[in-house]
């Protein structure tokens, strides 16, 4: 087999969405005559734990692990939070904070810590890794980001040892939907594009999860972007599924940051149960994972809190099983300007769920040309109050009917086996045109 040291900041035991794709990836790669070597944070600061994802390791497996030091803990004495205290993702934030405290702390972070707050594990870990590649060659070299940090890294040992190298985006760089909250000077935005472009510029492949994102990195440097989605793992849905709910559940899972606060669907369903008095008695509003501050002000607002049931953080298969059981499947797109690159990787285990899925976002954008490709589900624009409500009650009289079914199409493409394949041809395509000769690697 041919070796692939892959630097990713999440791997087991962290939880959310950032470890899932490169962790299904590894658990498939074998299949395919690639040996992957991970490279990981030995002590990182991990927004939740999920012990659970374990069993997707493959036996055997090298991972190598090194000490990172991260601003975290000054972050949190600043803002008067326990050590013990975890950092939300994509300035999430659950409770009131003092604003200026908080403006100061993403100002400092945005502008001091670039291209991210990892960027003091680059140097000790590029020293870490030469000595390890002398030792030990591998074949290529794989980051994925954010943090983007794993980026520079790689760029150091690819461009010294000469291995060929291939940068994954998980999330934009610029144009993430966040950037902007970062107050960045004039300066630390121009660094930040730098560091972009000759990321873009200098890797031998760049991999992105939506076609879109394709389109807006041409804008930034004109290249191939190589397309591969985020996708469902079937060795995840192998049991029997469980029995769908009694209620009327209309579930979301994973983070809900203030850009996805989904105000037409609140405003939607205020409307439908003032004037249903069935749907008012059986609706359930499932919310699994983190909920943003004005979120729960809206909820709160529209007067849909007691239809509310929160469950902060689930482990991965018990996610799994509450997605085949909930009744509907409600998926939202941030209302951001780059919403319509943006395909969450929740949105195709929602997929092989198999229940309908209420999509709430962009109507050109890439979500909804899946939905429609694959009849997996309805969706409704932004703003789109009466469509929403449409959707809504077409779903809920099918299940008074006991008739909620979806009939998707065409879904297996998206399985992780079947995107980890793409992946090794891309994978085998670098190593043999970067070494004809079939020598591992020639130090620099």
């Amino acid at each position: 087999m041919k070796k692939a040291l892959i630097i990713s900041y999440y791997w087991p035991p962290s939880g959310g969405a950032g470890v899932q794709r490169w962790l299904k990836f590894v658990k498939y790669l074998r299949d395919f005559d690639w040996e992957p070597v991970i490279y990981c944070p030995e002590n990182p600061e991990y927004p939740e734990t999920d012990l659970s994802l374990f069993k997707d390791i493959p036996d055997n497996l090298d991972v190598l692990k090194f000490p990172i030091w991260e601003p975290y803990n000054v972050y949190k004495k600043l803002l008067g939070q326990k050590k013990e205290d975890k950092i939300n993702a994509a300035f999430l934030t659950e409770r009131k904070k003092n604003k200026t405290l908080e403006y100061l702390s993403v100002w400092i972070r945005g502008n001091f810590f670039i291209p991210d707050a990892r960027k003091f594990w680059i140097r000790p870990s590029v020293r870490f890794l030469k000595q390890y590649l002398r030792d030990h060659p591998v074949d290529v070299i794989v980051s994925t980001g954010p943090p983007h940090s794993t980026h520079m890294i790689a760029r150091q040992l690819a461009s010294w040892f000469k291995l060929p190298w291939l940068a994954d985006f998980r999330d934009p760089w610029t144009n993430i939907d966040f950037y902007k909250d970062l107050n960045l000077t004039s300066r630390a935005d121009k660094r930040h594009h730098e560091l972009e472009l000759e990321v873009l510029r200098n890797a031998d492949a760049v991999t992105v999860i939506s076609n879109s994102m394709a389109e807006d990195f041409i804008k930034i440097f004109p290249r191939p972007y190589e397309v591969i989605t985020n996708g469902y793992d079937t060795a995840d849905t192998a049991h029997t599924p469980p029995a769908k709910d009694d209620k009327f559940s209309i579930a979301h899972i994973g983070t809900l940051v203030s850009s996805r606060n989904p105000v037409t669907l609140w405003e939607a369903l205020k409307s439908l149960i003032s004037v249903h008095a069935d749907l008012k008695k059986d609706l359930e509003i499932k919310l699994v994972g983190k909920v943003d501050i004005t979120v729960t002000a809206s909820l709160e607002n529209y007067g849909l809190t007691g239809f509310v049931t929160k469950t902060d953080y689930m482990p991965h298969d018990e996610v799994v099983r509450c997605q085949q059981q909930s009744q509907v499947l409600l998926l939202i797109i941030n209302n951001t300007p780059n919403s319509k690159m943006i395909l969450t990787g929740k949105f195709f285990e929602y997929l092989a769920a198999g229940r309908p899925v209420l999509c709430l976002g962009p109507e050109e954008g890439d979500a909804a040309k899946i939905l429609e490709e694959t009849n997996a589900g309805l969706l409704a624009g932004f703003s789109d109050i009466e469509k929403m409500k449409q959707h809504i009650l077409q779903y809920y009289e099918s299940y008074k009917k006991g008739t909620l079914t979806v009939q998707s199409r065409g879904i297996e493409k998206y399985s992780r086996r079947s995107l980890t394949g793409r992946l090794a041809l891309i994978l085998q395509q670098l190593s043999s045109s970067s070494n004809p000769s079939g020598n591992t690697y020639s130090k620099k």
